[in-house]
């Protein structure tokens, strides 16, 4: 039999855990001596290793006193490791991607390779995608976010009291543009549907942000070449 220091020190341990471990009730008090000390015995060294081991293998305490079964408790300790491990892994080709093409916080690292070529607005709008599609619809945007259209540099410097004549031939070249898309990229003649979101926030959530990074030219150039698009579909 054995003094709680002597049972410390068998288990590679403190006197200090041995009695927290006795409160939090994952291992039992042993008998006293007349004399009141405490005396353990082999079964109280056994609990105290297991006890130990546990605690070092990631299992909390509540777990070690609520489990009837160890393997429970370590189940659940595994499949949360598993669970930290994908995510430090998510954050680790995240973080390479950042590096490796100095992504701009404000840009979702799906689009880190081409993060270079865009503007403040373009940026802005692909984190909103970002939260409306996942990861295989993004990898088309980013196809996308890499090609250079004929139209750009005009729509860009269109001025806000552009007149129709202007408007209906940008909206014309833009056209083209989008059934070219369109045909490569099937989900894109109905990207709400495609979002885990849902068709009717996604659409709203697209739609906000074209308004909020667009003047109203540029959504009416963008409005036509819809309408012209949607036509040859009717």
């Amino acid at each position: 039999m054995w003094s709680t220091r002597e049972l410390a020190e068998l288990a590679g341990t403190t006197v200090k855990a041995v009695r927290h471990y006795h409160k939090a009730g994952v291992l039992d008090e042993p008998e006293r001596e007349p004399n009141g000390y405490k005396q353990y015995r082999t079964s109280h060294l056994l609990r105290l290793l297991q006890v130990t081991r546990l605690r070092a293998l990631g299992v909390p305490l509540k777990e070690i006193r609520a489990a009837a079964h160890p393997q429970e408790a370590l189940r659940a300790v595994h499949d949360e490791l598993d669970a930290t491990i994908e995510r430090l892994q998510r954050m680790r080709a995240e973080l390479a991607v950042i590096l490796e093409h100095r992504v701009p916080l404000d840009t979702p690292s799906a689009f880190g390779a081409v993060s270079g070529d865009l503007g403040p607005r373009d940026r802005a709008l692909l984190t909103v995608f970002s939260r409306v599609w996942e990861d295989a619809s993004l990898a088309d945007l980013v196809v996308l976010a890499a090609e250079r259209r004929d139209y750009e540099a005009e729509f860009e410097v269109l001025p806000q009291d552009a007149d129709e004549a202007t408007i209906e031939a940008l909206a014309l070249r833009v056209a083209v543009a989008i059934r070219d898309d369109h045909a490569r990229f099937p989900w894109l003649r109905d990207p709400g549907s495609e979002s885990p979101q849902g068709k009717y926030t996604a659409d709203a959530v697209v739609a906000q942000a074209f308004v909020e990074n667009y003047h109203a030219a540029q959504i009416r150039v963008l409005a036509r070449a819809s309408e012209l698009v949607q036509a040859d579909t009717e």
